[in-house]
C-alpha cells in the first residue's frame, strides 16, 4: 500500500519543503507555501503516455540538421502571428486568461476552421451539450472535431490512442488529474505532474497540444510557476469584460518572437479578428472637444493609433484626485510634476482624470507627449487639431526623448489621413523624410510642443 506524505509546495516556483516556512528559499516569495498530500508511488506507476520511448544517443552540434520548423496553419491570422507563423508540431502551448474572457471561444472557433485536421477537444469543465451550443452560436462550418468530456489523464490517453488526433485541446489543465497522485484536481502537484506527462507525450508523438489555464487573483497562471517553464509557448488572453476588445499576447515562445500580439473584437457570434485596430480605437469625430490627443503607440512590433482622453477640473473636495485608466498612475503623477516644475502650469489643486479609449492598457512611453498634451488641452479648454498625431517620451527635465520604430509610427498616421506628426527632434537623424507625405514637426522640449499645438 502506498504511503501518504505531506509536503509544502511554493505556488510561485514549485519548491518543496517538509514543513511550512514563511519565505521561499528558492524565489524569495512570502506566504506562498501550500500544503499538499501526495502518495509515494513506484517509478513505473507514473502517468504513461502510451508511446514507447525512443532510445537516443549524444551527437555533436554540427551533426544536427537545422532548418525552419514546419507550421500548422490555424486559419486565424492573429493567432498565427502571435505563434510566430503557425503551430509547430510537437509543441505544447499554454493559453491563460481570466474566467469568462473568451479563451474557450477563441480555441473552439479556431479549431472549427480546420476541417482538414482531426482534432480531439478534451473538455473537463463543460458538457458536450454546452460545447454544441457554443459552436452553434459562433456559426461553425462542418469540422472533423471530436469532443470528449474527461478529467482522468489515463482515460484521455486511451481516447488519444483510439482516435489518433493531429491536434489536442485540453480545457482546462486545472481540471485534469492522474490516479498516481492522491491529490485533488487543480492542486500544484497534479497540475505539474499532468503537464509534464502531456509534454512527454507531445514530444514523443510529435502531436501539438494546446492547454487552457486559469488566472488566479494575483494575475498569474494558476498552478506553480514551473508550469510556464514546462511548456514551449505561453499566451495571455487579456481584456476588460466591459469592453469588446481582447488582446492575445505572447509571454514566452520558443519558436517565435514574444513581441507580437493579436487583437480581437468580442461579438455575439464569437471573436472577430481586428486587422486594423487604429480605425476602431479612434472615435469618428471629436471636433470642438478639448482634452483629446491622438498618440502613435507600438504594442509588440505592431503600430496603432490610440485616443488619449484627459479631464482637468477644480478639486471638489479638499484632496485633489488622480485617476488613470489604461495608463500607469505613477507615470502620470511624474508627468504632472514635469508640467508644474518645467512648464509652470499649476495643477496641484485640480482633479486630473486620464483614460485610454477602448479599454486598452498601454505601456509604451512614447505616448507621454500625448498624455501631457491632452491634460493641458483640458486645463486650457482648447482643442487640439484633429489632424495632428504625437509621439515622444517626456524626461524629468522637460525634454522630449526619442522613441523606437519611428518610421512605422509615421506610416500608420499617414495611412489614416493625419497631416501633421510631432516627433522628437533626435529621431530625425538618419530618417528619410522624402518618402513621407505627412508634415513632420520636430520638437526638443515640452514648451516647443505646446507652442506648436496651442500657439
Amino acid at each position: 500500500m502506498a504511503k501518504e506524505k505531506v509536503v509544502y509546495v511554493c505556488s510561485e516556483c514549485g519548491q518543496e519543503s517538509p514543513r511550512w516556512i514563511g519565505k521561499c528559499p528558492a524565489c524569495g516569495a512570502w506566504n506562498t507555501f501550500k500544503e499538499e498530500i501526495i502518495r509515494k508511488e513506484p517509478v513505473n506507476k507514473r502517468p504513461h503516455s502510451g508511446i514507447e520511448p525512443v532510445k537516443s544517443k549524444p551527437i555533436t552540434l554540427d551533426d544536427i540538421e537545422s532548418g525552419d520548423e514546419p507550421r500548422i496553419n490555424m486559419r486565424d491570422e492573429e493567432f498565427n502571428r502571435v505563434l510566430g507563423g503557425g503551430l509547430v508540431p510537437g509543441s505544447l502551448v499554454l493559453l491563460g486568461g481570466e474566467p469568462g474572457i473568451g479563451k474557450s471561444t477563441l480555441v473552439l472557433q479556431t479549431v472549427l476552421r480546420m476541417p482538414d485536421k482531426r482534432i480531439l477537444y478534451v473538455s473537463g469543465e463543460e458538457s458536450a451539450r454546452q460545447l454544441k451550443l457554443r459552436a452553434d452560436r459562433i456559426r461553425h462550418a462542418s469540422s472533423d472535431c471530436l469532443i470528449v468530456c474527461e478529467t482522468s489523464l489515463e482515460q484521455i490517453y486511451t481516447h488519444i490512442k483510439n482516435t489518433q488526433p493531429e491536434l489536442i485541446i485540453v480545457d482546462s489543465i486545472q481540471t485534469i488529474s492522474t490516479e498516481t497522485i492522491d491529490s485533488s484536481p487543480g492542486s500544484l502537484v497534479q497540475v505539474r505532474e499532468c503537464a509534464a506527462s502531456i509534454l512527454k507525450f507531445a514530444k514523443e508523438s510529435n502531436t501539438p497540444v494546446i492547454l487552457i489555464g486559469h488566472i488566479n487573483k494575483e494575475g498569474s497562471i494558476a498552478g506553480p510557476k514551473v508550469l510556464e517553464h514546462i511548456v514551449d509557448t505561453v499566451l495571455q488572453f487579456e481584456g476588460d469584460q466591459h469592453y469588446m476588445y481582447r488582446i492575445l499576447r505572447s509571454i514566452k515562445n520558443r519558436f517565435g518572437s514574444t513581441a507580437e500580439l493579436g487583437i480581437y473584437e468580442m461579438r455575439q457570434d464569437g471573436l472577430r479578428q481586428v486587422s486594423n485596430p487604429s480605425e476602431l480605437l479612434l472615435s469618428q469625430d471629436h471636433e470642438g472637444m478639448s482634452g483629446i490627443a491622438i498618440a502613435s503607440a507600438i504594442e509588440g512590433i505592431r503600430p496603432f493609433l490610440i485616443e488619449t482622453q484627459a479631464l482637468v477640473s477644480t478639486a471638489a473636495y479638499g484632496m485633489p484626485q488622480r485617476s488613470a485608466t489604461g495608463f500607469d498612475l505613477r507615470r502620470m503623477n511624474m508627468l504632472l510634476a514635469v508640467l508644474e516644475k518645467r512648464v509652470g502650469f499649476k495643477l496641484a489643486q485640480k482633479d486630473v482624470f486620464l483614460n485610454i479609449a477602448g479599454g486598452l492598457k498601454v505601456n509604451d512611453p512614447a505616448i507621454d507627449l500625448s498624455v501631457i498634451s491632452a491634460i493641458l488641452s483640458s486645463n486650457m479648454d482648447t482643442e487640439i487639431e484633429r489632424t495632428v498625431c504625437l509621439a515622444g517620451e517626456v524626461g524629468l527635465s522637460g525634454e522630449i526623448r526619442p522613441v523606437n520604430r519611428i518610421e512605422q509610427r509615421i506610416a500608420e498616421a499617414e495611412k489614416l489621413g493625419f497631416s501633421q506628426f510631432l516627433i522628437p527632434k533626435h529621431n530625425l537623424q538618419g530618417l528619410d523624410t522624402s518618402k513621407f507625405k505627412i508634415e513632420l514637426i520636430p520638437v526638443k522640449k515640452v514648451e516647443e510642443a505646446f507652442r506648436m499645438l496651442f500657439g
